[in-house]
C-alpha cells in the first residue's frame, strides 16, 4: 500500500511516475525497498492514466447518492431527526 501512496504523491504533485522518483518517495519515508514491487508497479502503470483512473472513482463513489429519489432522502433524514429526538428525550427523561 506504501508504494501505491507514494504513486499517488508523484501524481499530485505532478512529478514523472518512474523507478527513480518512487524509490526516492520510498526512501524517504524510511519504508524497507522491494525493487521487484517498485518495477512491478511501474510495469503495470505503463498504460494508466492516473487522472481518468482517479476520476471515475469519485463518480462511482458519488452515483449512489444521487440515484437514490429525492423523497426517499427526505423520509430517512425525517427518520433519523426522529431517532434522535427521542433519544434525547430517553436522556433527560
Amino acid at each position: 500500500m506504501d508504494y501505491t501512496y507514494a504513486v499517488l504523491l508523484l501524481h499530485k504533485v505532478r512529478r514523472e511516475v518512474n523507478e527513480e522518483t518512487l524509490t526516492k518517495v520510498i526512501v524517504a519515508t524510511d519504508v524497507e525497498i522491494d525493487e521487484t514491487k517498485i518495477k512491478s508497479l511501474i510495469t503495470s502503470l505503463q498504460d494508466v492514466n492516473i487522472s481518468k483512473e482517479l476520476e471515475k472513482v469519485k463518480l462511482s463513489t458519488v452515483t449512489p447518492i444521487v440515484e437514490k429519489p429525492k423523497e426517499e432522502i427526505i423520509e430517512e433524514v425525517k427518520e433519523e431527526k426522529k431517532l434522535a429526538t427521542e433519544g434525547m428525550w430517553d436522556m433527560f427523561g
